[in-house]
């Protein structure tokens, strides 16, 4: 069933943890992800994307919130990446059940805050151990993952977000989660916790789209016609919610303020535009910005910067490769 995919691509990668087997290791979970197909210089996750950039007009209603700069009444560009789950850069975009979207903010000259948001809105499991476990019981096949989400109701809400999930036609039409949650610190230092969605203001039907890189050309014919507008839309956590645990939604009865548009004004393949180069560490963050003790969020570090390190030295090799030959 397709959401044995979901949970195969969607979760992150974990390091080593108090809670995990002792022989899981981000190095481990990496090499899970990257499988036989070693496709060298791309992510090991989200391999195939396309950048992006544009700019956040914030309106100032999140500045009360937070002491992040990014949220006055004004712009801030950012460069960015959007792309399907999987490993392979080459893969047929419209079979991908995951689509993503990056973003990195250079604040300061000491502030940067990079986001990293996926489609569905919650995660199957709340652990790097748990995550674990189910990495082993997808690789035992369907008898073994019936089990385990037998024994895991903590999962029913990702799973039924992906019985019901059906793919837009566009990048342009989705809505990206944060899942996992973070504090907003203001100026006087109270914190409150926090989840967002880049909310689209266009609705595309997945018709009339063909070739393994459908969503990439469609993206960019629309970028060219007319800027893609999303509203960043933050939830406020209430006493009662757990902001611990990406399982669990909370309910819509929630606060919502929408803090401005993120606006997409132009479109780069990936290998000549900047995104390629950057690690989108979800905690990255700068002041007025703060991780929660989610250990899911906490792991994807350790895995993301693993990620990174292979690629970066693959690349490296191939370039000195390269001179060695001219």
């Amino acid at each position: 069933m397709k959401y044995f995919y979901f949970a195969l691509l969607l979760a992150p990668t974990a390091g080593l943890t108090a809670n995990a087997p002792p022989q899981v290791s981000a190095q481990r979970f990496v090499d899970l992800q990257q499988g036989s197909a070693n496709f060298a210089g791309f992510r090991r996750a989200h391999a195939k994307g396309i950048c992006v950039s544009g700019e956040f007009r914030a309106n100032g209603k999140l500045a009360d919130y937070s002491k992040a700069s990014l949220f006055r009444n004004g712009t801030t560009p950012f460069t960015g990446r959007l792309s399907i789950a999987g490993n392979n850069p080459t893969a047929p975009d419209l079979k991908s059940p995951v689509r993503s979207l990056a973003l990195s903010f250079t604040l300061s000259r000491t502030e940067q805050w990079r986001l990293a948001m996926n489609t569905p809105p919650v995660m199957a499991v709340a652990d790097p151990h748990t995550f674990y476990q189910q990495i082993k019981a997808i690789q035992a096949g369907p008898a073994a993952v019936k089990q385990f989400f037998t024994e895991h109701p903590e999962s029913n809400e990702f799973l039924a977000w992906a019985g019901q999930y059906q793919p837009t036609g566009s990048f342009a039409a989705e809505t990206y989660h944060s899942i996992n949650a973070f504090y907003l610190v203001n100026a006087n230092g109270k914190q409150h916790a926090v989840r967002w969605a880049m909310q689209p203001t266009v609705s595309v039907a997945a018709t009339d789209l063909h070739g393994d890189d459908a969503l990439q050309q469609e993206i960019t014919a629309r970028v060219a016609a007319k800027p893609v507008v999303f509203d960043w839309v933050f939830t406020l956590a209430e006493p009662m919610d757990d902001e611990n645990n990406p399982t669990k939604a909370w309910p819509d009865s929630r606060q919502q303020i929408s803090a401005g548009q993120i606006v997409l004004t132009g479109t780069t393949a990936q290998l000549e535009g900047d995104c390629h180069a950057i690690n989108f560490d979800p905690l990255l963050l700068p002041s007025g910005i703060a991780a929660t003790a989610d250990p899911i969020l906490r792991a994807r570090s350790a895995a993301y910067a693993e990620s990174y390190r292979r690629r970066a030295k693959e690349q490296l090799h191939g370039a000195l490769a390269g001179s060695n030959n001219e």
